[in-house]
């Protein structure tokens, strides 16, 4: 009993010295978490970063600046063409100019502009409405091609940030020889992997908001149509006597 007692105890002493030699090893082996912060992944994405952090900048300026000129021009009174037509039918044209004047959007001015025609040919009268019609949606889809380009550039940057990566990684691969480390690969596989997610955020930021904003402007062109039509209509029945 006691020979057992005595050879348990170097048995033990044993084992506790091997759990603490391993204890140092089984910390140093537990992985090291990276906190890095958003700047510091957004600089080992390489130039390229910058490019498309510029391109989300342009972006971003387009849609809220489209947003705002469309909302503008899509505030239209219910009652502003019961009100032209009322002057127009009483020949009050003068009064109908003042009331398109006070609202600053297209239908507005489209509006005008055939008042100021009135008299002449029915086709010189929808002809300068519709210009003017046509010269309203160029100014609201002014910028839309660059937001387009960069919904499609952008990915486009991002994969070449990740060919670029890449290739950088094989070079250091080709220069490490047979002693190939992986901290050799991490700094290509950082720009590869950050850029093409940088470049698909601002792609399809642009994306959705370059249909947004052409689906707006396609109901704001519907919206400017029927009062076209619905002011030729008015202009069709013989007005009163013209207001002094």
């Amino acid at each position: 009993m006691l020979f057992n007692l005595l050879q348990a105890e170097p048995i033990e002493g044993a084992i506790a010295d091997t759990l603490a030699e391993a204890m140092p090893q089984a910390a140093a082996a537990q992985p090291v978490e990276m906190h890095e912060s958003l700047f510091s992944l957004f600089k080992m994405g390489g130039p390229l970063m910058w490019v498309l952090l510029a391109l989300s900048v342009v972006a971003v300026y387009i849609i809220g600046k489209k947003w705002w000129q469309i909302r503008k021009a899509s505030q239209i009174n219910s009652n502003f063409m019961n009100d032209i037509r009322d002057y127009v039918t009483q020949g009050k044209y003068k009064s109908a100019v003042t009331l398109c004047r006070k609202y600053d959007n297209p239908v507005a001015r489209m509006i005008e502009t055939g008042i100021n025609r009135i008299g002449r040919p029915m086709s010189d009268i929808q002809s300068a409405v519709e210009n003017t019609g046509n010269v309203e949606v160029a100014r609201l889809e002014k910028s839309l091609p660059i937001l387009a380009s960069i919904a499609g550039g952008a990915p486009m940057i991002g994969f070449l940030g990740t060919v670029i990566g890449m290739v950088q990684a094989f070079f250091n691969m080709s220069k490490a020889g047979n002693n190939i480390d992986i901290t050799l690969l991490s700094g290509g596989i950082y720009t590869a992997m950050l850029t093409t997610v940088g470049g698909l955020i601002v792609g399809i930021i642009a994306y959705f908001g370059y249909n947004w904003l052409t689906s707006q402007i396609s109901n704001l062109v519907y919206k400017m149509e029927s009062s076209t039509i619905e002011f030729i209509d008015i202009v069709l029945n013989e007005p009163e006597e013209e207001e002094k």
